[in-house]
């Protein structure tokens, strides 16, 4: 029997109430085809507005062009191996600290998202600015979220550049993993609720 951590069922319907209401918040940022209102769509939250915004990469101000190639990922995002086989590559990033503004947004409890900042580079014109550390850091399956859909969108690879819509995913994807990334505390300490007062499945 593999060693993997039981599932609590709580005891009370308050409990369970309260577990699946934090299970329907998880399910709606890790879907990808609906919006979630105040992280990807609407007035978006005052912590997540300065989270991977899409900017010049040199920090000056200036609007990007799609046409003349801004946004194709030319930054060693991944490369084709044998067989056509994507390989990651190392890509180009930059680490910090925040920025005055992005410092004033953050939310109380920083240890969610990391002490420290990255922009994440499509090539030299433009980035996706503040990508905080434990937001890039975040895996599914072992695989880093973003930095795998990077890779797989090298302009080498694709044959073209991103669509600005294609772009924006990448910063509605930062904003979804920040978001989950603030409710650990919550459910951890919800788990630890339920698995000190849940019925016994026996062995």
């Amino acid at each position: 029997r593999q060693n993997f951590p039981r599932v609590p069922l709580p005891i009370t319907r308050e409990m369970l109430e309260e577990s699946a209401a934090l299970g329907r918040q998880i399910a709606q940022f890790l879907d990808t085809e609906t919006q979630v209102a105040g992280v990807t769509s609407g007035a978006i939250r005052q912590e997540l507005r300065h989270v991977a915004v899409i900017r010049r990469a040199d920090g000056t101000a200036g609007a990007l062009n799609p046409q003349a190639g801004d946004l194709e990922l030319r930054a060693g995002w991944g490369h084709k191996g044998k067989a056509g086989v994507v390989m990651p590559g190392k890509g180009r990033t930059r680490t910090r600290d925040y920025t005055e503004g992005e410092r004033a947004a953050l939310p109380d409890n920083l240890a969610a998202w990391g002490d420290v900042t990255h922009d994440i580079f499509l090539n030299d014109t433009a980035a996706w600015a503040n990508v905080p550390a434990r937001v890039w850091d975040y895996t599914i399956g072992g695989y880093q979220v973003i930095k795998k859909w990077l890779s797989y969108r090298e302009g080498e690879i694709l044959g073209r550049s991103l669509t600005v819509e294609e772009a924006r995913e990448v910063t509605q994807t930062a904003r979804r993993i920040a978001a989950i990334r603030l409710l650990e505390t919550e459910l951890d300490a919800n788990y630890q609720r339920s698995a000190a007062a849940c019925y016994g499945w026996g062995n």
